[in-house]
C-alpha cells in the first residue's frame, strides 16, 4: 500500500466503521413489585423473603406520599394499546406463592390504600386438604391461602390472579452432580439413561403443568388466568410461548432493569422485595429501577477462569477444585465471572471439546452446568458469562463441515496474527453448526453473558477458502487476495465487510442463546493494537467502533508484555486516551489485564496487578478484569487485589 493513499483510506475507513451509538433506553414507565410473606419474621415460612405487616403498611404509605399511583393489569395494557397512558409513578403490585398472610395482612391495607394487585397461585399448594410440602418439609394446609379467600379477593376487583405454575415451583435434578435447578426452565436429568429430556419432552412437560394449574384457577375461580409469572424468575423462548397457547400472553419475571416501551408483555420487570428492606433502603431500589440501572451498570471486577484448570479425570479431584475455585472467587470479591465452557488441553485456542452436552463436539465432562450453578448460588457473583470460540473449533472429522476452514495465505507483512484454526465464517454448513453448539450451550445451563473469544478475527491474509472467495464476488471483489490487497479502496471495502460479517454472526449466534436467556449480555474480546492504530483493522478486521456499537461490552486485552511494550504504563495509558475519544465508551469498554507474562511463562506480581488496577481507576476506568485466575498457584494474590478492587464502589451513588 502506498504512502500517499494511507490518510485517505484510514478517513475512509473511520467514518464507514463509525456508528451510531445506541438509542438512550426510553425511562421507567412501570415499577412492578413483588412480595411474599406480609408476616412478622417469627410467624413465616421464609423469613428472608416476609415483609413486616407494619413495614408493608409503611410502604404503601410512602409510596402514596411521594407521587406513586397504584394500577392495575387492565391500566397497564389499556396503556399497551394507546387508549389510556398510565399515570405518572405507576406502580403495580404482586404476591407470590399464595400464603394466607396476603389476606389476613396485605388484603386489608390493599383496599385502605385502593391498592389494585396481582396474586401468583401454585396449584399443588392449594390443590390438597393434607398438608403441603414447602421447601421439603410439611407444612399444615391453612398456612395458604384457603379458595374462599382467593374468591374474595378476586370478587372484590381488586385483585386478579396469575399462574405460578402447579408444581415447578421447585429445582429439578439438572446435570449428574446432582444440582437442582429451577423446573420451568431446566432441562431434568435423566440418571437412569445418563442423559438429559429430550426438548419435545421439556414442553410437553411445561405445557402439562401450566394447563393444569389454568384449568385448577379456572375451576376455582370461574376465570382462567392470563399472566403467568415464572417461579424464581426463570423463563424462556419454549416456556413463554406454551404460557401464550394457553391463554397467557402476560409474563412476569424477576429481570434486572425498567419496564418501557420496549419491555414486552411477556417478560415485565418486578422488583423483588425482600424481608429486612429499611424505608430508605426501599425509596434507593425503587430510585435505581425508575433510572433504568442495572446489574450491568455496576463497575464490573471481572475474573476470567479456564473450566481446563478444574477438570479432572478423578470426580474427586475435579469437585476440590471446584471448591478452591468457589473460594477464591469469594477471597477476591469478584462481582462477574468469565468461565470457559470449551475444552483447550492442547492450548492452540481452539475448541477440541465442551464442557456440556451437544450435538456435534465431544464432550470432555459435563461440567459447566455444575461449576456455573455453584459460583451462581455460593458466591456473590451477578454476571457469569460463557466464554466461548465463535469459529475456533476443530470438529470431528466425520462432521460434514469439518474441512470448511479459514484458508491463510502466506504473510508477507509479518504483523502479529493469532493463527488460531477456524471454521470458515463464509459456510453455511460450518455456520449451522456453531449455531447448533450455541443453542446447546444454552439450553444446558443458565447464564447472563456471553463472552466471545478472540477467534472473532480474520487477517488480511484470509480468508482465502472457496466459499470465502465467492462471497467476495457477491460483494463485487476480485476473487483474488492479492488483488485486493493491491488495491487501497478495494481493500478498504473488503475490510469494512469482514468486519461486519464477523460481527453480525456473533449477534446471530447471541439471538440464539436469546431463545434460552432473554436477558443475555454480549462482550467479546478485541486486541490491544485495534484500539491504539486504525491500521491494525486490515489486520485483523476487528474495529472498536464497531465493537462498541454492537457488543454491550469489549474486553480489550490491555496485556503490555503480551505485546512488547517498552513502558507498560504508558501503553495502558495510551489504550484509556484512545477509548476516551469515543462518546460513553468507558461504560461499555473492559481493561483485561494479564496475570501471567507468557514470554516467560513467569506470573505477573500481585502488587503489580493491583497497582495498575489502581492507577487504571485513577484514569477513569470502570471496569477491570484480569486473566488467568490459577487457582492451582493461588495467584493472583486475593488478600492484595480485593482491597484495591473493593475501593471501587458496587451500588450506584443514588441519594
Amino acid at each position: 500500500m502506498t504512502t500517499r493513499l494511507m490518510p485517505l483510506l484510514w478517513g475512509f475507513l473511520l467514518c464507514l466503521l463509525s456508528s451510531v451509538g445506541l438509542a438512550a433506553t426510553p425511562d421507567n414507565k412501570l415499577t412492578i413489585l413483588t412480595y411474599h410473606e406480609i408476616a412478622d419474621k417469627q410467624d413465616a415460612l421464609e423469613p428472608a423473603f416476609a415483609v413486616a405487616p407494619t413495614n408493608f403498611v409503611r410502604q404503601m404509605d410512602w409510596l402514596k406520599n411521594n407521587g406513586y399511583h397504584f394500577v392495575s393489569m387492565d391500566d397497564v395494557l389499556a396503556d399497551r394499546s394507546g387508549k389510556k397512558p398510565l399515570p405518572e409513578k405507576a406502580v403495580l403490585l404482586t404476591f407470590d406463592d399464595g400464603y394466607r398472610s396476603m389476606y389476613a395482612n396485605a388484603f386489608p391495607v390493599l383496599k385502605m390504600f385502593k391498592a389494585p394487585a396481582v396474586v401468583a397461585l401454585i396449584g399443588n399448594w392449594l390443590d390438597t386438604n393434607g398438608t403441603v410440602r414447602f421447601e421439603g418439609k410439611p407444612v399444615p394446609r391453612n398456612v395458604m391461602l384457603m379458595w374462599d379467600d382467593v374468591r374474595a379477593m378476586t370478587q372484590s376487583g381488586l385483585v386478579e390472579i396469575a399462574n405460578h405454575t402447579y408444581n415447578m415451583h421447585e429445582g429439578i435434578l439438572a446435570n449428574p452432580q446432582g444440582n437442582m435447578q429451577p423446573a420451568a426452565t431446566a432441562r431434568r436429568y435423566l440418571p437412569e439413561l445418563k442423559r438429559y429430556e429430550d426438548e419435545t419432552s421439556y414442553r410437553k412437560r411445561i405445557y402439562a403443568d401450566l394447563k393444569r394449574n389454568s384449568d385448577l384457577l379456572r375451576k376455582q375461580t370461574g376465570k382462567a388466568p392470563r399472566i403467568m409469572i415464572w417461579p424464581y424468575g426463570r423463563y424462556n423462548s419454549t416456556s413463554s410461548d406454551v404460557a401464550r397457547q394457553l391463554g397467557m400472553p402476560i409474563g412476569m419475571t424477576l429481570d434486572d432493569g425498567a419496564n418501557n416501551e420496549q419491555t414486552p408483555l411477556h417478560a415485565l420487570r418486578r422488583v423483588l422485595i425482600e424481608g429486612n428492606i429499611t424505608l430508605d433502603a426501599f425509596r434507593k431500589e425503587l430510585a435505581i429501577r425508575e433510572a433504568n440501572i442495572s446489574d450491568n451498570d455496576r463497575p464490573g471486577k471481572i475474573m476470567h477462569v479456564d473450566l481446563d484448570y478444574i477438570y479432572d479425570p478423578d470426580p474427586a479431584q475435579q469437585e476440590h477444585n471446584l471448591g478452591r475455585l468457589l473460594d477464591r472467587i469469594v477471597a477476591m470479591g469478584v462481582n462477574t465471572v468469565y468461565l470457559q465452557a470449551y475444552a483447550d488441553p492442547d492450548g492452540n485456542g481452539a475448541a477440541d471439546a465442551v464442557y456440556f452436552p451437544n450435538r456435534h463436539l465431544p464432550m470432555r465432562a459435563d461440567l459447566f452446568n455444575r461449576v456455573a450453578w455453584q459460583i451462581r448460588t455460593r458466591t456473590k457473583v451477578k454476571r457469569l458469562y460463557a466464554w466461548m470460540p465463535m469459529l475456533a473449533f476443530e470438529l470431528p472429522k466425520t462432521e460434514p463441515a469439518a474441512n470448511d476452514k479459514v484458508v491463510t495465505l502466506p504473510n508477507k507483512a509479518n504483523h502479529l496474527v493469532m493463527g488460531y484454526p477456524r471454521l470458515s465464517p463464509f459456510s453455511p454448513r460450518a455456520r449451522q453448526v456453531i449455531r447448533d453448539i450455541y443453542q446447546d450451550l444454552a439450553r444446558s445451563t443458565p447464564f447472563e453473558g456471553l463472552l466471545f473469544h478472540d477467534d472473532v478475527t480474520l487477517s488480511d491474509y484470509e480468508d482465502a477458502s472457496p466459499m470465502a472467495l465467492k462471497t467476495y464476488k457477491e460483494w463485487g471483489l476480485p476473487t483474488s487476495l492479492e488483488d485486493i490487497r493491491a488495491n487501497d479502496d478495494l481493500l478498504g471495502r473488503w475490510t469494512i465487510l469482514k468486519i461486519n460479517t464477523l460481527d453480525n454472526f456473533a449477534m446471530e449466534l447471541a439471538d440464539v442463546v436469546r431463545q434460552e436467556q432473554p436477558g443475555l449480555k454480549t462482550a467479546r474480546n478485541l486486541y490491544a493494537t485495534v484500539a491504539l492504530n486504525p491500521r491494525s483493522e486490515v489486520w485483523y478486521s476487528q474495529s472498536l467502533d464497531n465493537s462498541l456499537a454492537n457488543y454491550d461490552f469489549t474486553a480489550i486485552m490491555a496485556m503490555p508484555y503480551m505485546e512488547n511494550a517498552a513502558d507498560p504504563m504508558a501503553f495502558l495509558h495510551e489504550i484509556v486516551d484512545k477509548v476516551k475519544e469515543h462518546p460513553d465508551a468507558m461504560d461499555k469498554v473492559v481493561f483485561e489485564l494479564q496475570a501471567i507474562d507468557w514470554r516467560s511463562n513467569k506470573p505477573v506480581p500481585s502488587q503489580e496487578m493491583a497497582d495498575t488496577i489502581r492507577t487504571l481507576y485513577g484514569w477513569g476506568v470502570r471496569h477491570v478484569g484480569y486473566y488467568p485466575d490459577n487457582l492451582h498457584r493461588d495467584h493472583p494474590d486475593p488478600a492484595v487485589l480485593k482491597p484495591v478492587l473493593d475501593s471501587k464502589p458496587n451500588a450506584p451513588d443514588i441519594h
